[in-house]
């Protein structure tokens, strides 16, 4: 079964727990699908020089900002990232009533990368992917690279605003995000949007304010697992509101609960159908291949903490990364076939193997994570405000230097973990 779901959160600073804005992603792609970690500095293109994805070809712009983006290994785009000027971005699969189009068009995850390549606010993000929506389109389209396209939703975010975008082949609809929220597999713009596609106003009628979500849906919109989780997270971040904060969207991002479970509790049984989406005991289906959680920083107190997991949360570890350093290169590595090189592989084993004892091991995966996660928690905002002081003080240098240090430790300390983890189920086995 190819999975159909994905979830992006987003809190504003006046619902959180420290006035500052927080962003989180899962991306729920394919049990076998690597998805690694990867970073692409600042670069400065010639005039006429091309962008080529992976079925549309359009002009490069003078400047792509320095990012980071979780990507799936066939794909030039990612499910989401962040990138120097704070902003992040992920996205949704979405379902319009639209025909397949005949037309090669930009793949969503696509769009996500060149809002980050080329947005150095939420704002100009969604400007930059919208109009790229206008030109291009996105959605359902043939192929002969047996490439799933379908139509997308975004998050768009920075510090100090958000915004939801929703899109059916070249239309779109922007909501501008007012609290918090979180959306899933399912339209949820209605006329509560900000800017609209010229195209889609036509279709209102009598030159009514248009409700884009009935507009374009396909299904049902209180139908289906997309729906239940929307409710889910929403349910949650309206319940916490002012108390939000980094380890909330990790726990959220984990979390098993349907609609109907109680707001006061996150779910941690390996139930299908939440948040944290597991494959099937044999392996097929979807799992979440990696997450996201952006701790953004509006008044420069600090820098930025980007806590990123490979594979699925509730089994994982966080880690702290910074755009400002170098991004451990072995986090990068990942294709289609499982290498003992690679971290994403690394944890997609432990998750399979913890699983085929799950009453004894999953406690024993947990605990260990939980250890090693409060440890980040306590040297991570103090090593963001050491780096920010040192680049206030010109030597940004020496902050690289620091955050690339801290990164490749903590990177390390999860590969020995997980080995020595995978070691002792293999000697039980024995």
């Amino acid at each position: 079964m190819i999975p159909q779901s994905c979830d992006t959160m987003v809190a504003l600073k006046n619902t959180t727990q420290h006035n500052q804005t927080i962003f989180a992603k899962n991306s729920d792609r394919p049990a076998d699908e690597c998805q690694p970690l990867e970073l692409h500095p600042r670069k400065t293109h010639p005039p006429g020089t091309q962008t080529q994805c992976q079925f549309v070809t359009l002009p490069e712009v003078e400047t792509t900002y320095r990012h980071i983006g979780s990507r799936p290994y066939w794909c030039w785009g990612y499910e989401h990232g962040f990138n120097e000027h704070q902003v992040a971005i992920g996205n949704e699969a979405v379902h319009s009533h639209l025909p397949v189009s005949q037309t090669p068009k930009l793949i969503g995850m696509e769009l996500l990368r060149l809002g980050l390549e080329r947005g150095k606010t939420a704002a100009e993000a969604v400007s930059v992917m919208t109009d790229l929506i206008s030109q291009y389109g996105q959605g359902k389209f043939e192929n002969d690279a047996n490439v799933r396209t379908y139509d997308n939703s975004y998050i768009v975010a920075d510090p100090n605003e958000a915004y939801v975008i929703e899109t059916a082949g070249h239309q779109w609809a922007v909501k501008q995000v007012e609290g918090a929220l979180g959306i899933s597999n399912v339209y949820s713009v209605e006329t509560d949007w900000k800017y609209l596609s010229p195209e889609a106003q036509k279709k209102a009628p009598n030159h009514e304010r248009l409700n884009f979500a009935d507009t374009y849906t396909q299904n049902p919109r209180t139908e289906g697992s997309g729906a239940t989780r929307r409710a889910r997270s929403c349910s949650i971040l309206s319940h916490l509101t002012g108390q939000i904060n980094a380890q909330t969207m990790m726990n959220l991002l984990s979390d098993h609960g349907n609609a109907e479970a109680s707001p006061n509790t996150f779910q941690t049984d390996l139930t299908q159908g939440g948040i944290c989406v597991h494959c099937n005991e044999d392996g097929t289906g979807g799992n979440t291949a990696a997450s996201l959680v952006a701790d953004l920083c509006a008044d420069g107190s600090r820098l930025p903490i980007y806590w990123c997991s490979l594979y699925s949360p509730c089994l994982g570890l966080f880690l702290p990364t910074f755009i400002e350093g170098e991004l451990p290169t072995v986090l990068s590595i990942g294709s289609d076939t499982p290498t003992n090189e690679s971290p994403w592989w690394h944890l997609h084993r432990l998750n399979q193997v913890t699983r085929t004892h799950p009453k004894d091991r999953i406690p024993l995966v947990r605990n260990k994570w939980q250890t090693l996660q409060a440890q980040l928690f306590e040297t991570a905002y103090p090593i963001a405000q050491k780096a920010q002081q040192l680049i206030n003080s010109g030597s940004d240098k020496e902050a690289s230097q620091l955050l690339t240090n801290y990164m490749t430790k903590n990177t390390q300390t999860m590969l020995d973990t997980v080995t020595k983890l995978l070691r002792n189920f293999e000697r039980q086995a024995a």
